[in-house]
């Protein structure tokens, strides 16, 4: 299993968005992405809290169907 980053909820939504996830709205500080694929939508929801902690990161990449992996080469690629 990959180490992931510390990153902040800002941070997160813009890698989330460079994999294909839209905003679809925010309340408060939390942002609800979401993303179309072949089987219907995929859905996250983002704190925009300074840092995130790994642990919610690891839920967030869950929620929306990414792994580890592919996150990071979204993160060094940039």
């Amino acid at each position: 299993m990959p180490k992931l980053y510390r990153l902040s909820g800002r941070e997160v939504v813009y890698f989330l968005e460079k994999l294909g996830f839209a905003q679809v709205r925010q309340r408060g500080s939390h942002v609800v992405l979401r993303k179309t694929v072949p089987g219907g939508h995929v859905g996250c929801v983002v704190p925009l809290h300074p840092e995130v902690a790994v642990g919610t990161l690891r839920g967030i990449l869950k929620q929306a169907g990414i792994s580890a992996e592919d996150f990071l080469k979204a993160v060094e690629g940039s």
